[in-house]
């Protein structure tokens, strides 16, 4: 059977993936549309004996902009094969919604319009209308609910009625009188001659050539009726363009539609209660986003994030280390051949559980980054910031990429598509890796853990985290001072109203990421844990203890080589092996140092420990440097890719490699020797 295509097209912030699971109740794949890094989110599932194909686009504003999001959403919906759109638009904010409606009415598709989040509408005090955005529309129109499911199956027998059906409805939008006299004349000059395109009206074909429709006007200019029709249509133009006083004619349809989005929001929504008390959302904003207490909210929230990230997280790892411990000594008794049992247990075990000991922080962190986001309070931090970041060269809009590299740096490079001004995306892209992304978590709890209190872990981390936000701030403004100089663009973005968070949505984000992060160690890191361990374990030398072995193999003489490059921040080869295998992926900083760290014929079996071993071997002034330098150098080698192709190319990439380097350096530097000069 082949299965019904259903595209979801919708503005940002229309709860558009909430509406793809409400209605199928599965788990979403997420991949990457062809030859781009725009995530998509597509799901097939069964409804009323029809096999369902959805593909979620990225939310965009207009088919007719420039971003990477709207090109793909442009090339979609105009290139591929698909059935019918279903137009997500948030029930709340209908005139800017329809802005995007109208444009996709353009594409003469089967559409129908899911008018989401109609409860919140109705607890707001509007009555809209429906039955009257459908006339006024032409096309099918369902007031639907994401988070209480209201309508959903209503929505999906519509759409499977519409797929069914030979019919196509024809838009009823009516345009300003003197558009609509000349949609008039042109129709009836195509009726006249009876010409036909595809499933075009007549009506149609005219409206695109008022309104200029390049691929209508390439098919339409090679036919013999183009001749009769070019006078007249030189007229219409003409007469519209004194009309408006305004000789773009895209300016004018942007008009249009603007008046058209009120006008339909005006005939079908009423206020219940005009004298009505300010909405929820302007009484926490008032608090949230106030100049004087609103930055101290935000850091006091990532603050609170850290503490349960690192005391929460805690209380699961002992039981994760003691595991894996366990099954590293039962695996090897069962080993005859010593190379084997190393292998398996001091390089395949001792790795990956090395990585999977701290996925318990890695899924609080990404809870707690999950609910800011899906409470629509990110949106409100990016424009609390605005003012701020100018002062450091930044856009207002470049909090959301710099803050998603908490999370992970590959999502964070993309999200700088949403800066139009090059200059801006550059400086924001240099700076993301000072935002310590989810991979290097594991590092930090590892030295926070061995060489600080427990009950000052959680602030320490914190301060990691801010230190080397600031930094990043610091960094771009030198980079704005001396490389990309010129002004940054004013900070326009949308405040969507609170919500309360989807717990079944941030069970998909969460569950996702943390997917994603155990498949890495897996895969990925389990073969670098392989590697690592036969350069640590190889060349063989006879009649030498283990210390000595390793620090004759082959790591170890990578070590050797480059260590002297690394001296004056106080580390010994080990930890410069560590932060070189760091660059292939950050968790294998940690799965290095627990090969190289857990090795030695003196070591007792209270000492075998990770962090006994690290507090053993090396100095407080060393572990602070080397957390610098790991917070700030360059980010893992799937990151660098993105991060060169988001940037233009790979010169920007050695770029990034001597500008991080340099910057980790010079502050491990500094560290180390103010440190050693306090302790």
């Amino acid at each position: 059977m082949v299965p019904m295509k259903i595209v979801l097209a919708g503005q940002p912030n229309v709860g558009k993936s909430s509406l793809i699971n409400a209605m199928s109740n599965s788990r979403l794949r997420v991949g990457n549309f062809s030859g781009v890094t725009v995530e998509k989110t597509e799901i097939c599932f069964e409804h009323h004996c029809h096999q369902v194909q959805m593909i979620d686009l990225p939310g965009t504003y207009s088919i007719h902009g420039f971003s990477t999001e709207e090109k793909v959403a442009k090339e979609f919906l105009q290139q591929k094969e698909y059935d019918i759109i279903i137009n997500v638009i948030d029930a709340t904010h209908l005139t800017r919604n329809l802005l995007l409606t109208l444009e996709l009415l353009k594409l003469n598709k089967k559409m129908v319009i899911a008018l989401n989040m109609y409860d919140e509408a109705l607890k707001e005090g509007l009555q809209i209308d429906v039955k009257q955005i459908e006339a006024l529309i032409g096309i099918p129109v369902v007031a639907v609910s994401a988070n209480t499911k209201e309508g959903i199956d209503e929505l999906l027998d519509i759409v499977h009625d519409y797929y069914d059906s030979d019919t196509r409805l024809y838009s009823n939008i009516s345009y300003s009188d003197v558009i609509e006299e000349e949609l008039y004349n042109l129709t009836q000059f195509f009726e006249g001659k009876n010409f036909q395109c595809d499933d075009l009206s007549p009506r149609e074909m005219a409206l695109k050539l008022i309104f200029e429709d390049e691929e209508f006007y390439r098919f339409i200019h090679d036919k013999p009726i183009f001749s009769q029709l070019q006078g007249g249509l030189l007229l219409a133009h003409d007469r519209i363009s004194n009309y408006f006083e305004c000789e773009d004619i895209k300016e004018i349809r942007t008009q249009e539609y603007h008046s058209i989005a009120h006008g339909i929001k005006t005939e079908t929504v009423s206020t219940k209660d005009p004298e009505k008390p300010k909405s929820t959302t302007k009484k926490i904003d008032q608090i949230l986003i106030n100049k004087f207490i609103g930055i101290p909210i935000f850091l006091f929230l990532m603050w609170g994030l850290f503490q349960l990230t690192f005391e929460l997280g805690a209380i699961p790892m002992d039981y994760i280390d003691m595991g894996f411990a366990w099954l590293a000594q039962a695996v090897g008794e069962n080993i005859a051949h010593e190379g084997l049992r190393s292998l398996v247990a001091d390089g395949i075990i001792a790795g990956v559980g090395a990585v999977v000991l701290f996925l318990p922080n890695i899924i609080i962190l990404y809870i707690g980054i999950a609910l800011l986001e899906t409470t629509g309070y990110m949106s409100r931090v990016a424009f609390l910031l605005d003012g701020f970041f100018h002062k450091f060269g930044l856009h207002g809009k470049s909090f959301i990429p710099l803050v998603t590299g908490f999370g992970c740096s590959v999502p964070a490079y993309m999200a700088t598509r949403t800066l139009k001004n090059e200059k801006d995306r550059l400086i924001t892209l240099f700076v993301i890796g000072f935002m310590s992304c989810g991979a290097k978590l594991p590092i930090y709890v590892l030295f926070v853990s061995a060489f600080f209190a427990a009950e000052d872990a959680g602030n320490v981390l914190f301060i990691i985290y801010i230190a080397g936000a600031f930094l990043g701030l610091i960094m771009a403004k030198v980079l704005r001072m001396f490389v990309f100089r010129g002004e940054d663009e004013p900070f326009v973005m949308e405040m969507p109203k609170y919500r309360l968070p989807s717990l079944k949505l941030i069970y998909m984000i969460v569950s996702q990421k943390a997917w994603s992060y155990l498949k890495k160690a897996g895969t990925f890191i389990l073969a670098a844990s392989i590697l690592i361990w036969f350069a640590s374990t190889y060349p063989k030398s006879e009649g030498e203890n283990k210390a000595v072995q390793l620090e004759q193999s082959y790591l170890g003489q990578l070590g050797k080589a480059t260590e002297p490059l690394f001296a004056p921040l106080g580390f010994d080869w080990k930890l410069t092996v560590a932060l070189e295998t760091g660059l292939a992926a950050k968790e294998v900083v940690v799965a290095t140092l627990g090969i190289l760290y857990n090795v030695g014929e003196d070591v007792t079996e209270e000492d075998e420990r990770l962090l006994s071993e690290l507090k053993k071997q090396i100095p407080l002034p060393t572990a602070m440097a080397f957390l610098v330098f790991a917070m700030i150098y360059l980010p893992c080698f799937a990151a660098s890719m993105v991060f060169a192709k988001e940037a233009g190319g790979y010169k920007y990439l050695g770029y990034l490699f001597v500008f991080t380097t340099t910057v980790a350096w010079i502050m491990a530097f500094f560290t180390y020797h103010i440190t050693a000069m306090v302790v």
